[in-house]
C-alpha cells in the first residue's frame, strides 16, 4: 500500500512542486488498524536517525488548521510570506484544511489527540528512542517558532500536530526529545510536522 504520490503543485498547500511517494505501515501498537505514512508529510526521505537535521527528512511544517505548508532549508522559509502569529478560533482541524487529505487523497488525515496518546502509551515511549525505533521512524524535525516562523531545534526535538484543539488559542501535539515523550498543548500558530494516517 502506498500513502499517495504524484506531483504536488506549489500553491496554498504544498510550498514547492515535487513528486513524493510515501511508504506505509500498519500494526502500530495503540492504533493497530490504522495505516500510517512512514515519513513526514513533504519529506523526500525517511529520517536516517532520530537527530537527522536535514530538510530532506524534515518535510514540511503547518500551523494549526491552516492549509499552507512551509518548507525551511535552515536559512529560508518557503513561502516567505507574512507569518500568522496569533490564531484564536473554536475549532479542531477542519477536514477541508487537512493537508493529509488534500495531498494524499480521501481517507488520509491527521491523527487525533487520543490516537497520539494511545500510540505513545502503548509503545511505552519515555524519550525519543521509542518514536524513532518504532515502525513510524518519528524523528526530531524541529519546528517553526509561533511568533516568527523561524526554524528552531531541528535535530533536537520533534513536534507532530494532532487534529484536536486544546483551547481557542492552543492545540494538542505529540512531542519528544532525549528525555521525554508525551502529548501536550501548544500555540496554534506554531509550525509543526504532520504525520498522516488512514482508517
Amino acid at each position: 500500500m502506498r500513502g499517495g504520490g504524484g506531483t504536488r503543485a506549489e500553491g496554498n498547500v504544498a510550498p514547492v512542486t515535487k513528486t513524493v511517494t510515501n511508504g506505509t505501515v500498519t500494526n502500530i501498537p495503540g492504533a493497530p488498524l490504522k495505516c500510517w505514512i512512514t515519513r513526514n508529510l513533504g519529506a523526500d526521505q525517511q529520517a536516517t536517525s532520530v537527530t537527522d537535521n536535514t530538510e530532506a527528512s524534515a518535510g514540511w511544517y503547518w500551523q494549526f488548521n491552516r492549509k499552507q505548508g512551509f518548507k525551511h532549508d535552515g536559512t529560508n522559509r518557503t513561502p516567505n510570506t507574512g507569518w500568522i502569529s496569533a490564531i484564536t478560533e473554536n475549532a479542531d482541524w477542519l477536514p477541508a484544511n487537512d493537508p493529509c487529505t488534500i495531498l494524499l487523497g480521501s481517507g488520509w488525515r491527521l491523527p487525533t489527540h487520543a490516537e497520539w496518546s494511545s500510540v505513545d502509551a502503548s509503545g511505552s515511549w519515555t524519550n525519543w528512542s521509542g518514536p524513532f525505533n518504532s515502525a513510524l521512524k518519528l524523528h526530531a524535525a524541529g519546528y517553526l517558532f509561533f511568533t516568527s516562523g523561524s526554524l528552531d531545534f531541528r535535530g533536537f526535538i520533534g513536534y507532530y500536530w494532532s487534529s484536536s484543539q486544546s483551547a481557542t488559542n492552543g492545540a494538542w501535539d505529540f512531542y519528544f526529545y532525549d528525555n521525554e515523550s508525551a502529548t501536550g498543548p501548544d500555540a496554534k500558530p506554531s509550525g509543526f510536522s504532520s504525520r498522516c494516517l488512514k482508517d
